[in-house]
């Protein structure tokens, strides 16, 4: 069997229902095999970046890797953004690049390159992934592939890259025909070091528990919630467990951080007991007081990985465990725990957020409240069939975070630790491909033109996507971080950028839109956008160029104290 036909039968038999790629010489067996084969679709994007971020799109959305194929050089080298993405949100992922035949590479030669476009990659995205490989046999291929999937799932999720000569792609194997891969085992609980925890959370009047990524990543998320039901424990979350519990959830309490809801940054700072699940506790998430966020608690902190454990903040009670195990050996411990009486901490929280709502941070600002637009999006009756919003990066990506209104069913896409512009749009289309189901996009007028070429595979695809453009016609959180430090000189920011009628640039491509100048405006374009929910759409929003997101931690402050009502005693370092 040629190498290429064997590794299409591979993909397939791994579940793997697509790849994402844009083609180059290098790759060129592969997709052809794959097309050949018929049974995984080849999906088509045009810049390397993007099918990058649409596979990330895909493992978080499925637990299956997902998988994008680029050339070698700058094939390769431009996937090393959406790589990162994988590595920091713990995304499981396989990329395979194509590579210069064996005998054009330079070798232990003392030069740049010998073979056109020759580049290591794998010495290029090492740190960015858990494990490469360089094939330079082809008996090596089978093993090698088995070996990806396996590590790309297997512990704390995360990306892997297999590196393939172009000769050895068309080498012939001898082989059996490939099976599915399992993950390797997770590493059971020990059952009796959630004997003090529990008995912790009897004893406490004041807990919460902090909904971290790693519970999506550990596909944890039913048994999360049946433990929620059964211990009535209040709920904050990171940004990239905003979907952990539905909007509606008794135990939903909402977002913490350095833009997270200031009646929950308040809970937190109130708190007596704080069990973290899956979360890294970095400094957007507590803020740079540190002391500040340790003092006055006890803080159980449950991780797979063990060097998150006491990183940034110490004296935390370690749980070194997958979730899935914890949870495992959780739930029959429940049926024995005595639960203590949280009305009045109920009653608090729910005092708190009645008083600062988050429609309200943004009172008297001109034109379009961002925080009541995403309650508009995600009320409206055509919302009901969304399976994720995917959110780009900036001041709309912590509005929606803030008040998007999330269904049990649907999730919240958006890049957390590399926090990557550009990623909306791609993410979306795999979103999209991965759920057959409409999916919104929330972006800025900045983010979206980093990838907007991908409004055409859109149109060629045929996907649901809900695209709604925030224009404020600015780079608007580093606009906000140059009021804040810089004596309002904005170079780069809204000096010198500006951005298309994004409406206008959508129709060039045959995508139906409209734009919302003013708040009239709102509802009727919501009702056009949702006339078909299957049809692609722009929605293009203008919302006021120094419009903050608050509330904002005030840096150098504990966690309780937010701008704008608090100002910042040090400039962010990150």
């Amino acid at each position: 069997m040629k190498a290429s036909d064997y590794i299409a039968d591979f993909l397939h038999a791994q579940g793997v229902p697509q790849v994402f790629e844009v083609v180059g010489g290098m790759i060129t067996h592969l997709v052809d095999s794959l097309y050949a084969q018929g049974r995984t679709r080849l999906v088509s994007m045009h810049h390397e970046q993007a099918a990058a971020f649409a596979a990330d799109a895909v493992g978080r959305m499925t637990g299956i890797p997902g998988v994008a194929m680029a050339t070698s050089g700058p094939g390769a080298t431009n996937l090393l953004t959406g790589i990162g993405s994988c590595f920091f949100d713990s995304t499981p992922a396989v990329f395979i690049t194509g590579q210069v035949n064996l005998h054009e590479q330079k070798g232990s030669r003392p030069i740049r390159q010998l073979g056109f476009q020759e580049t290591d990659i794998v010495a290029a995205a090492g740190p960015l992934l858990k494990a490469a490989w360089r094939i330079t046999q082809a008996d090596e291929i089978p093993e090698r592939l088995a070996d990806a999937f396996r590590t790309a799932v297997s512990g704390r999720p995360g990306p892997v890259l297999v590196d393939l000569p172009f000769d050895l792609q068309r080498a012939a194997l001898t082989t059996p025909p490939p099976v599915r891969v399992q993950s390797a085992p997770s590493v059971p609980c020990d059952v009796d070091a959630l004997r003090p925890l529990l008995r912790a959370l009897a004893a406490a009047r004041r807990p919460l528990i902090l909904a971290g990524g790693g519970i999506r990543a550990a596909r944890s998320i039913d048994a999360f919630r049946r433990v929620v039901d059964r211990l009535e424990v209040p709920v904050v979350s990171s940004l990239l467990a905003v979907d952990a519990l539905p909007y509606g959830h008794t135990c939903r309490v909402g977002m913490i951080g350095s833009y997270g809801n200031r009646w929950a940054n308040l809970a937190v700072s109130e708190a007596d007991l704080l069990l973290v699940l899956g979360s890294r506790l970095d400094i957007r998430q507590t803020g740079a007081d540190v002391a500040a966020f340790r003092a006055g608690r006890t803080i159980y902190h449950v991780d797979c990985d063990a060097a998150e454990i006491n990183n940034r903040i110490q004296g935390c009670h370690g749980v070194v465990a997958d979730l899935r195990a914890f949870f495992s050996g959780l739930e029959p411990l429940l049926d024995v725990v005595a639960r203590p009486d949280l009305a009045a901490w109920r009653a608090h929280l729910h005092e708190l957020r009645q008083r600062w709502p988050d429609v309200a941070e943004l009172d008297g600002a001109p034109g379009i409240n961002p925080n009541v637009l995403m309650h508009q999006i995600s009320a409206h009756d055509g919302a009901a069939t969304v399976a994720a919003y995917v959110a780009d990066v900036g001041q709309h990506q912590m509005w929606a975070a803030q008040s998007i209104e999330l269904r049990d069913h649907q999730r919240f896409l958006t890049s957390g630790g590399m926090g990557a512009m550009g990623f909306g749009l791609p993410a979306a289309i795999g979103a999209a491909v991965a759920s057959k189901h409409p999916i919104v996009l929330i972006a800025g007028d900045g983010g979206f033109q980093l990838n907007i070429q991908e409004l055409q595979t859109i149109v060629r695809n045929g996907l649901p996507i809900k695209m709604v453009v925030l224009d404020n016609k600015c780079h608007g959180m580093v606009r906000q971080f140059q009021q804040s430090y810089f004596g309002e000189r904005y170079q780069s920011t809204y000096w010198g950028y500006s951005a298309p009628d994004f409406a206008d640039v959508a129709r060039a491509y045959r995508i139906e839109a409209t734009f919302a100048r003013d708040v009239a405006a709102v509802a009727p374009a919501l009702e056009r956008m949702w006339r078909d929910p299957q049809e692609p759409f722009m929605l293009h929003v203008e919302i006021d160029t120094f419009v903050n997101a608050y509330p904002k931690l005030a840096f150098g402050r504990p966690i309780s104290e937010m701008e704008p009502l608090a100002k910042p005693i040090a400039i962010e370092s990150t």
